[in-house]
């Protein structure tokens, strides 16, 4: 949207005429200004080309592109939810079906697409099905924009085949881990994903690759943890943002997440109590489809603030053991670090980074 506003435009124009629908909406959150900015100058543009508009390059057919910007709900992303934004309601899931091909925006058939997907239309025509297909692993074809962050030397935007394994994405095209740290665990493909250990480096980043070693590709948000990160701490931190982006109309995600939250926190800050992790597991469950959230909910949020919560306790069970036991951090009041055995060091940090959540 900010660097090929105009491919995205080219994608939609062709989408449009392929499925004879002459109204198109760009659904933009509101926190991406400069993005919306960008996209709305090339609509313009395009009016003024003759490229949208009643009569697209004197072909006899119409198209209008309208870009909107949300009010900056994270539940937004869910399509129904989408679209009742785009409505002007509160963004709240609805439950299917109907499907909004069937029955979308105001009533009407509508086909919802990532802004990514509609911008490969116009490179899949110009190259053709097989360039497209000549980057494939098992099921998953084409290239993919990975959103890389966290502690890697050169975190970005990359778009890349589909064929790359984590270790080539961490270490080649990021330049490997900051300071030459040892790497702790990825998160593949956004926050709502299951975690990965270092032993997942060679796993392929496909989705059924991703799949295979326990995760899921996603919406390809990486995120890099070096040994230095308290996985209690960034569990604590995403618990949080679900529960802020909760929409609240469902009971189990509402209340699950504030839930989760709310116990991390405490464990967190030295006041965990026995069988806190327990309760985690029962709300969380111990996997995708279990617990007192998974499959409860209209949407996956529920599913999304459940699933982390469960991969952390599978990973760090004994480092939330200890958060409970030592009434705290130890990342934080140096006490103890964890290091690749799984075995509690004690030592100066004489010779560590430093610790503690200002580093986070």
């Amino acid at each position: 949207m900010e660097q090929r506003p105009h491919s995205m435009i080219e994608g939609i124009i062709i989408t449009c005429l392929a499925i004879e629908s002459q109204q198109a909406f760009v659904y933009i959150r509101g926190e991406y200004y400069n993005a919306a900015k960008v996209v709305q100058k090339a609509v313009d543009e395009c009016y003024a080309a003759g490229i949208l508009g009643n009569n697209v390059l004197g072909s006899g057919k119409r198209v209008d592109i309208v870009v909107h910007r949300g009010a900056g709900a994270y539940i937004c992303g869910e399509e129904t939810a989408l679209l009742t934004s785009l409505e002007g309601y509160r963004g709240y899931p609805k439950l299917k079906p109907p499907f909004p091909a069937i029955s979308g925006l105001y009533g009407k058939p509508t086909i919802i697409n990532n802004v990514e997907t509609v911008t490969n239309v116009p490179y899949i025509i110009n190259k053709g099905i097989d360039w497209f297909k000549s980057f494939v692993h098992e099921k998953s074809t084409g290239l993919r924009l990975l959103c890389v962050s966290g502690h890697v030397k050169k975190p970005g935007v990359y778009e890349v085949p589909m064929t790359y394994t984590l270790r080539e994405i961490i270490y080649d095209i990021c330049g490997g881990i900051r300071n030459d740290h040892d790497l702790k665990f990825i998160i593949p493909g956004g926050s709502s994903v299951p975690w990965l250990l270092p032993d997942k480096l060679d796993a392929v980043c496909s989705m059924e690759g991703l799949q295979a070693a326990g995760s899921f590709l996603g919406s390809a948000g990486m995120m890099v943890m070096d040994h230095t990160v308290c996985p209690v701490w960034a569990l604590t931190n995403l618990s949080a943002f679900y529960r802020h982006e909760s929409c609240g109309q469902c009971t189990p995600c509402r209340e699950g997440s504030a839930w989760l939250h709310k116990i991390l926190f405490r464990i967190e800050n030295g006041q965990g109590e026995e069988g806190d992790l327990q309760m985690l597991r029962s709300i969380a469950g111990t996997g995708p489809g279990t617990g007192m959230i998974c499959g409860r909910s209209i949407c996956a949020l529920g599913d999304a603030a459940a699933w982390p919560v469960s991969s952390a306790l599978n990973l760090y069970w004994k480092e939330f053991e200890e958060h409970i036991k030592n009434k705290g951090c130890g990342y934080k009041n140096k006490r103890y670090w964890m290091n690749r055995s799984g075995q509690f060091v004690n030592d100066s940090f004489a010779h560590k980074p430093t610790w503690g959540h200002a580093a986070h």
